[in-house]
C-alpha cells in the first residue's frame, strides 16, 4: 500500500458532503445514508484518503438508493493519510492505522448493526479496506465481498475466502497488475462452492473508482454500477448465477 500509487490524486475532503447524516456504530463515527428499516446493510472501507472523500460518499448514496443500508465508517478517527505532512510519511502513518486495526474494530460495528435488525451485510474495500474485507469474507461474517483496486492481496487471501467475491481492478496498477487478477480468476474457478468475478477495466489506473474527474468518470460509474449489482445478487436476492 505504500506504492505512489496508492496516494496519486489525493481527494480534497469535505466532512460536509453527502446527506450529512453521522452516527456512531460500534465506537467510530460513520457516514451512514438509507432506510433505517432496511434488513440489508453495505459497509464500504475507504481507500488511505478516508471516509470525508466526496466521491466516496457519492458510491455510498448510490448504494443506499439501490435500497441498502450502506455505511461508511471512519477507521482513521479523524486522522486520514495526508501525503503533504511531512511529519506523518505513510509507515508511520499506518503504524497507528493498520488493517489488522481494521478488521477488529469491524466487529463491534457488525454488532451494532446485527441490533438494528440487519440480516444481512456485504462489504466492499477499496485499497486500505481490502484487507479487512478479505478476513470478513474467511470468516464468514459478511454474506457477500467486493474488492475494488486492492493492494497486497494474494493468491492465498482468495483461497481462503468462503463467500461471494468480486474482484474490480485496473489495467495500469502496479499495487494488483492483471497477472495477479488473472491468478484470482484461476483461484475462483476452481472453487466451485463460492461465487467468484473478476474484472479488468481497459485504461484506468488504481484508485479510479473514489479518485476520478467528473469528466473521465465513465469507468468509475461503470465499476459503481457492477459493484451495486454483486451486492443485490448475494446480499438482497441470494442468487448464485455469475455477474455478466
Amino acid at each position: 500500500m505504500s506504492g505512489p500509487q496508492c496516494s496519486e490524486n489525493p481527494p480534497t475532503l469535505t466532512p460536509s458532503s453527502g446527506g450529512r447524516h453521522m452516527e456512531q456504530l460500534g465506537g467510530l463515527n460513520a457516514y451512514v445514508v438509507g432506510s433505517q428499516d432496511s434488513k440489508l446493510a453495505i459497509l464500504l472501507l475507504s481507500d488511505i484518503f478516508g471516509y470525508e472523500a466526496p466521491n466516496f460518499r457519492k458510491l455510498a448514496d448510490k448504494v443506499a438508493a439501490a435500497g441498502f443500508y450502506a455505511v461508511v465508517p471512519d477507521y482513521f478517527n479523524g486522522d486520514p493519510f495526508a501525503p503533504g505532512n511531512p511529519d506523518r510519511p505513510f509507515m508511520v502513518w499506518l503504524k497507528d492505522h493498520g488493517t489488522d486495526k481494521g478488521f477488529e474494530d469491524t466487529k463491534p460495528i457488525i454488532q451494532a448493526l446485527e441490533s438494528k435488525g440487519i440480516s444481512k451485510i456485504g462489504a466492499a474495500g477499496f485499497c486500505w479496506g481490502r484487507y479487512v474485507v478479505v478476513e470478513l469474507a474467511k470468516c464468514e461474517l459478511i454474506q457477500a465481498a467486493v474488492l475494488v483496486h486492492p493492494a497486497f492481496v494474494t493468491p492465498d487471501d482468495i483461497k481462503g475466502v468462503k463467500v461471494p467475491i468480486a474482484v474490480l481492478g485496473a489495467e495500469i496498477d502496479r499495487m494488483s497488475p492483471p497477472e495477479l487478477l488473472k491468478q484470482f480468476e484461476e483461484v475462483l474457478a476452481a472453487k466451485s462452492e463460492v461465487d467468484g468475478l473478476v474484472k479488468i477495466y481497459p485504461k484506468t489506473s488504481h484508485g479510479w473508482t473514489i479518485r476520478y474527474k467528473v469528466e473521465d468518470g465513465a469507468a468509475a460509474m461503470e465499476a459503481h454500477s457492477d459493484m451495486i449489482q454483486w451486492f443485490v445478487k448475494f446480499v438482497k436476492h441470494e442468487t448464485t448465477s455469475h455477474l455478466q
